[in-house]
């Protein structure tokens, strides 16, 4: 499969190939709400077990009821969202995260980058169904990971308190 029609299985196993990470994929029968079947949750974890901090990327395939919507209804459709560092954002984007929030961006749109319709304005970054967008969603990627194991590596833990 070349990088240029890669899916939503292809980027979850790509996602697999960074060090510590933790895909969450709920699915009926387990105890995920159902509005999240199907979608995915990519954590750093280098213990294997769900931290209580937020994943450092996701891949929905639905429109959730509290977003505006992106179209995901069409079968194959998904939406790769990217905790991007704050400089990577403005280089995507061309302003800050508070910044890119006041402007007109099209969720619809294909292939194309947007501030997270919720949680842009903490510098998530969005495409729908990344094809020419891909080399740079997967560069991303690999940055979201690298600032999430940076801030895993600076939280203090219980062993080191006193």
């Amino acid at each position: 499969m070349t990088l240029e029609h890669m899916d939503m299985d292809d980027i979850i196993n790509h996602a697999k190939t960074l060090d510590a990470v933790l895909i969450l994929q709920p699915q009926p029968g387990d105890t995920s709400p159902e509005v999240s079947w199907g979608d995915a949750f990519i954590y750093y974890a280098p213990d294997g077990v769900i931290p209580a901090t937020q994943p450092f990327a996701t891949i929905v395939t639905k429109d959730y009821p509290d977003e505006p919507p992106s179209g995901l209804d069409q079968p194959g459709t998904f939406r790769l969202n990217i905790a991007a560092p704050k400089a990577d954002f403005a280089r995507v984007i061309g302003s800050s995260p508070r910044d890119a929030m006041n402007a007109n961006h099209d969720a619809h749109l294909r292939d194309t980058w947007f501030p997270h319709p919720v949680y842009g304005r903490a510098g998530w970054l969005s495409v729908v169904n990344p094809d020419t967008t891909l080399p740079e969603a997967l560069s991303l990627l690999g940055a979201a990971h690298k600032a999430a194991r940076d801030r895993h590596q600076r939280r203090p833990t219980n062993n080191n308190a006193g």
